[in-house]
Parts: structure tokens; sequence; C-alpha cells
């Protein structure tokens, strides 16, 4: 399960340099465009992702800022969302790598955010939700590309184990 969740990490810390790099072509604007996306424009979606990242991030370590809405607007430039991103990217694949197969296999307890409750779960399945839930806001992202007249990246997970960062996950 450990080397799962490590490729997981290395491939969100890949998926989400694409988007950044696709993200530096849109002008402020654009950036800030409201095209319909569940959290509005580029900015909305980006911070939205970084906010989930770090409530799940105090949720499994108990350290860190934890944003205390879903829609907390972190950053409303790029190169500071940026600089943010990629380091809670390293802070995730440091993390997952010190994991041990007791820990994966174990449980923890959080509250909720959007309706304050207390909820306890295994590690893995939680995981397994904070992957999947950057990958659903990274193919909004990647819409809003699209919707903006961008070219579109190709974000699928075995380009990933095909290129030079994800060759040993493959």
């Amino acid at each position: 399960m450990r080397q799962h969740f490590m490729m997981f990490a290395a491939y969100n810390q890949w998926a989400n340099s694409r988007i950044y790099d696709a993200a530096t072509d849109l002008d402020e604007e654009e950036f800030h465009r409201n095209v319909g996306a569940f959290f509005g424009s580029m900015m909305g979606t980006l911070n939205h992702i970084l906010t989930a990242d770090r409530i799940w991030m105090r949720r499994f370590t108990g350290e860190g800022d934890a944003p205390a809405r879903l829609d907390t607007i972190l950053h409303r430039a790029l190169p500071g969302l940026r600089l943010a991103r990629e380091a809670e990217d390293k802070r995730i694949i440091d993390w997952v790598g010190a994991l041990s197969d007791k820990a994966l296999s174990g449980r923890f307890s959080y509250m909720t955010v959007s309706d304050m409750r207390t909820v306890s779960q295994r590690l893995a399945p939680a995981l397994d939700h904070f992957f999947n839930h950057q990958t659903h806001h990274r193919g909004q992202a990647h819409v809003i590309l699209t919707v903006l007249g961008r070219p579109s990246v190709s974000l699928d997970l075995t380009q990933f184990q095909r290129s030079e960062e994800g060759r040993a996950y493959a």
C-alpha cells in the first residue's frame, strides 16, 4: 500500500506542475474569470485544491494551517499560489514516504469542515479520497483551460508512469 500511495503523491506533484505550467499562459483576467466551474475560475479551482489538501494534511498529521472554508482564497495571484502548491506537494510526498504499513492500516479521527461532526475512519481509504479529490478538481482546471481556448494538457496516470518522474511506479 505504501508504494501505491507514494505513486499517487508523486503523480499529484507531476500533474499539478503540468496544470500550473498551462495556467501561466493565462493573463490575469482569464485566471480570475468565472467560467461556471464549481469554484468559478482557475484561481478559485487551484485555491480549492490547495485548501482541501491543507485541511486533509492537518487531519492526517495534526500539523499545518487548515482553512475553515472549502472556498478559501489563499493566493489571488498565480506565482504565490504556485509556490504554496509546490511546498504542499513536497510536504505530501515526505509525509506519505514516511508512513508505515501499520499506520496505513490504522484509523484516525477528524472534524468535518462542512457540518462540524467527528468522523473516524481508516487511513488508507481516506488517502484514496485525498488523491481522488485532487484528480477530480484538476479535471475541472483542465476544462477551464479548454473553455478559455487554451490547449489541454495530458494528466493521465499512464502518461505519468511513462515519464521520467513516474517510471519507477510503472
